[in-house]
């Protein structure tokens, strides 16, 4: 399993900063100016708050050309602001988090020697008892993710499967994200990975923080061609129980 840490910001691409350039800079000084400014990292964060860089992004009608860790750190960080979160290491994470998900149909917790993928939760509960101490703190980050994930771009088909097929309700999967992050946070690697506080953070604030994917992931939906594809959000959704 990989390891989702928050370095989003650090892996803009040139085209992130032509578009910063053209949504900031009304004339050719300001430009180069912004650029200088792009390099500081405190300067950098300042203009990422910005609200022009949100509203081009959702009022675009064209294919944009930024990268998805660009499009989703914008979407993420002012989502989060609104909900109360306003560490920019939190939004970060679930950037990158949104953008390795977006890559792959979905992501899956591979344990023991042949890489065995285990798609259901009580796998994953039960494998802990049995997993190596790495493993057990990449099954508690990959519960806490996959539980926010889920939780937060599909609350309405949560509510659906539990009404309907006696699934887990949207309390069982929001108690095991938190308890998951918490535990996840207590480890000793995630010193090392740089997510302690971030899983402490996301521990404590995982209503906030879902609630704030919820509205990312309505927008997301209601952009047409602009956004990226949202075809992983509906492939991501694995087997919940």
């Amino acid at each position: 399993m990989k390891v989702i840490t928050p370095n989003c910001r650090v892996q803009f691409t040139a085209e992130d900063i032509a578009f910063i350039q053209e949504v900031l800079g009304k004339k050719p000084s300001e430009k180069g100016f912004l650029t200088e400014l792009l390099a500081d990292e405190s300067s950098r964060d300042l203009l990422l708050d910005s609200e022009a860089l949100l509203h081009s992004l959702l009022e675009s009608r064209l294919c944009l050309r930024t990268s998805l860790h660009f499009y989703f750190y914008i979407l993420v960080r002012n989502a989060l602001r609104r909900a109360g979160i306003q560490e920019r290491e939190v939004a970060d994470y679930l950037a990158e988090l949104l953008t390795e998900y977006a890559r792959q149909e979905r992501q899956l917790a591979a344990v023991g020697g042949d890489g065995r993928p285990l798609e259901y939760f009580y796998e994953m509960v039960s494998a802990l008892d049995q997993a190596d101490e790495r493993t057990r703190f990449e099954l508690r980050a990959h519960m806490g993710n996959q539980s926010l994930f889920m939780t937060g771009l599909f609350p309405d088909r949560i509510r659906h499967r539990a009404e309907t097929r006696g699934f887990p309700d949207l309390r069982y999967y929001a108690a095991l994200g938190r308890s998951s992050f918490r535990e996840a946070s207590h480890h000793r690697l995630a010193e090392r990975y740089h997510v302690s506080e971030v899983f402490d953070n996301l521990s404590h604030h995982f209503e906030q923080a879902r609630r704030a994917l919820n509205e990312l992931a309505d927008r997301v939906l209601s952009l047409g061609d602009s956004g990226p594809s949202t075809d992983f959000m509906m492939r991501s959704f694995g087997k919940p129980s």
